[in-house]
């Protein structure tokens, strides 16, 4: 039986992590499995101001739900759940949670690690980081974002 997808789904609202792992809860579910990523304030030793993400919402949603699916097809899980936000996000703040929900922990951990990882990997969400001392630069799924970035900067000079 392949797990229920409980929620897919793209927001500029503050995430409410507990709803995610909420849907993921079940009667015949001993596991459940929530991983949150968050706005952190340095990477690789620069000092992150805020992020932007960006998306098509309807288009990642969709993309999410089949990563979700497949995801679900390959672990004997009962649910999984993501949420991604979009729009401006500061330090500390959640950018995605992903919660799964299954009988036993080690398929569980395994199905919510793969769920973020072929989000992060797939899904069409572009991030900009803003960096201390004004640079910028964007990342999306499988280093995408370099090219949106080039489509967004306009002719060469």
């Amino acid at each position: 039986m392949a797990a229920d997808v409980a929620i897919a789904e793209i927001t500029d609202r503050r995430i409410d992590v507990g709803a995610v792992l909420d849907a993921v809860r079940d009667a015949d579910a001993g596991a459940a499995v929530l991983f949150v990523g968050s706005v952190r304030r340095t990477t690789g030793g620069a000092v992150t101001e805020r992020l932007t993400y960006e998306a098509y919402a309807s288009m990642a949603a969709a993309e999410m739900r089949r990563v979700l699916t497949g995801v679900a097809e390959g672990f004997p899980v009962l649910r999984l759940a993501a949420v991604h936000r979009v729009g401006p996000l500061e330090i500390g703040e959640d950018a995605v949670a992903v919660a799964a929900g299954g009988a036993h922990r080690d398929e569980t951990f395994a199905a919510a690690r793969a769920a973020i990882d072929r989000i992060k990997a797939s899904v069409p969400i572009w991030k900009q980081e803003h960096w201390r001392g004004g640079g910028v630069e964007w990342a999306g799924p499988d280093d995408a974002g370099a090219a949106f970035a080039e489509s967004q900067a306009g002719p060469p000079a």
